[in-house]
């Protein structure tokens, strides 16, 4: 790892755990285990710090992500892969997901911090409209969004309320909403005979 990634994993470290107020370069350089003025050679403010740490934790996400796997075959399979990352958010990368709700908090008043926070919404998004098409969801735009909302309330439900709230029982509530009662279990719709 790099000095500036340390100084980058340090900074989301710190926004994670005490929150936007912790940033700061001495507070990063003693948390990244530098020497001081260490942050201030790759972020000379605290307002390139900020948008530096937004920029890191938006490029890990989508590294973390990869290439998009195939959308499942049926319902039970997609919620299940849902859950499997409202948990994973919410238990292993806990800290990196606070960090990323005080940065889009900070990012309701600053365009430079949003921007690049959305990139990896809108990667999922789009693998969520392409799984409830599979699905024969009949508005899969629609779907996609109530399937964010529920996905990213529990997360915030996980995060700040109940950590060990079901995750799976509102995702297959909403999943199964938006799938027509021809295909009960997520099979795909049989397709016209030309």
């Amino acid at each position: 790892m790099s000095m500036r990634e340390r100084v980058l994993e340090s900074a989301a470290e710190l926004l994670g755990t005490q929150g936007l107020r912790a940033l700061t370069h001495t507070r990063v350089d003693e948390a990244a285990g530098m020497p001081r003025g260490s942050t201030s050679n790759y972020f000379r403010t605290r307002s390139s710090l900020l948008t530096g740490v937004v920029q890191w934790l938006a490029e890990q996400d989508l590294a973390e992500l990869g290439a998009p796997p195939s959308p499942p075959a049926d319902v039970a399979a997609f919620v299940d892969l849902l859950t499997q990352a409202v948990e994973t958010i919410t238990t292993a990368s806990r800290t990196r997901t606070i960090a990323r709700y005080v940065l889009f908090l900070e990012g309701t008043h600053n365009e430079d911090v949003r921007r690049p926070l959305l990139a990896g919404r809108v990667y999922f998004r789009t693998f969520v409209e392409n799984a409830m098409a599979r699905l024969g969801a009949p508005d899969p735009v629609a779907a996609a969004t109530a399937i964010t909302a529920i996905g990213e309330g529990m997360t915030f439900q996980r995060i700040a309320v109940d950590p060990d709230a079901d995750v799976r029982a509102p995702l297959d509530a909403v999943v199964r909403a938006f799938v027509p009662p021809s295909t009960p279990r997520g099979e795909p719709p049989p397709r016209a005979v030309a």
